[in-house]
C-alpha cells in the first residue's frame, strides 16, 4: 500500500441527483466516507472494531474541491489516502473519478480531505489506540 492509493467503485444513484441532474455537493462527502471505510475495512480494521476500542474518529474539518459533474448512473472511482496521522487526529485525502466506460478514461469530478479526531464515547479527545496506530501507519506513504 505504501506510495498508493486504496480505489473502490460507486454507481450514482437517482436519490444520490438534485434538481439539475448533477450529484448533489454534500453526497461527496458520502463518497469519501465510502471510499475511507473500505479502506480501512480492507487495510486496518472495520469501524465497528475501532469502536470496540473505545473510540470514534468524528468528522472534524472537511474541504471538497469540484471539478466536473457526475449525473445518474455513472461509475465513480473513489480513490482514498491516508496523509498524516497524529497522536490524536488523522487526514485522509480522496479524488473521485468519473469513469467513461466506453473510452476507458478516467476524469477528475471532486478531490477533497477529511480530518478526524479520535474521541471516547463522553466526547473527549483522546490518543488513538496503539495497535490502531500500528495498523494506520501501514497506509502512509513512504516519505523520501
Amino acid at each position: 500500500m505504501e506510495n498508493s492509493h486504496f480505489r473502490c467503485t460507486y454507481r450514482v444513484l437517482y436519490g444520490d441527483t438534485d434538481a439539475a441532474a448533477v450529484v448533489y455537493n454534500a453526497n461527496y462527502l458520502r463518497f469519501f466516507e465510502i471510499g475511507r471505510t473500505e479502506l480501512m475495512r480492507e487495510k486496518v480494521c472495520s469501524y465497528k472494531e475501532i469502536e470496540k476500542l473505545g473510540i470514534v474518529l468524528p468528522v472534524t474539518e472537511c474541504h471538497v474541491r469540484f471539478k466536473a459533474f457526475a449525473r445518474y448512473d455513472d461509475l465513480l472511482i473513489i480513490e482514498t489516502k491516508l496523509t498524516e496521522l497524529k497522536k490524536v487526529s488523522c487526514k485522509f485525502t480522496y479524488k473521485i473519478l468519473r469513469n467513461d466506460e466506453e473510452s476507458g478514461r478516467e476524469q477528475l469530478v471532486a478531490k477533497g480531505y477529511t480530518i478526524h479526531a479520535a474521541v471516547n464515547f463522553k466526547g473527549k479527545l483522546t490518543p488513538i489506540p496503539g495497535e490502531l496506530i500500528q495498523g494506520l501507519q501501514k497506509l502512509l506513504p513512504d516519505i523520501p
